[in-house]
């Protein structure tokens, strides 16, 4: 093991110097995706703060490539105002294991059926507020079936070359943390 792995590990051990203790709850609202919470916690020093956090499922999405090309959806994001270009992925359900989510939602979104998918990267996107943890995995084995959109889901699926794709997200073009941290780490260990 090298020296640099065993200091990461030793910089993510407990330290209680640090911890927050939540000591209450002010708001709790829960909707159809998400809970948001407004805690009180105290300091390491002993004062207190507040914290607003958003707890989530969690997602699952899958880098998928045929032919040198990248599968992407292309749809609108309200929160945003605009359109975006993403891998396929969704939100995991409740107990569902995420690969399974990540194969499932492939499907769903392209017809798209991978005889296996291989965990690249995992994330807490914005771990300041959120406990949202997104797995992106690599499809194998790639087979056409019947794509089988949620209700109220529009997206077209486009099959992109891979560093025309590599280089729109150097350029700022493509920016889902997702996508990008997907597609990147798959560059990186050689599946591209």
């Amino acid at each position: 093991m090298s020296e640099g792995l065993d200091a990461i590990r030793r910089a993510l051990e407990d330290d209680p110097a640090l911890h927050e203790r939540v000591t209450g709850t002010d708001f709790s609202w829960t909707g159809r995706i998400f809970t948001v919470e407004q805690v009180e916690v105290e300091l390491s020093d002993g004062s207190r703060s507040g914290r607003d956090l958003v707890l989530h499922h969690g997602g699952a999405g899958v880098v998928a490539v045929r032919d040198g090309r990248v599968c992407l959806v292309r749809q609108y994001r309200v929160a945003l105002g605009r359109m975006t270009l993403e891998i396929p992925a969704g939100k995991v359900d409740p107990e569902e294991p995420r690969d399974v989510c990540a194969a499932r939602e492939l499907t769903e979104e392209t017809g798209l059926v991978a005889e296996r998918v291989e965990l690249l990267v995992e994330s807490y996107g914005a771990p300041g507020f959120t406990n949202e943890h997104t797995s992106v995995y690599f499809a194998h084995g790639l087979s056409q079936g019947e794509a089988a959109l949620d209700e109220g889901e529009f997206l077209n699926v486009l099959w992109l070359p891979v560093d025309d794709v590599i280089e729109a997200i150097r350029l700022g073009l493509i920016d889902d943390a997702k996508t990008v941290m997907g597609l990147l780490a798959a560059r990186t260990f050689g599946m591209l």
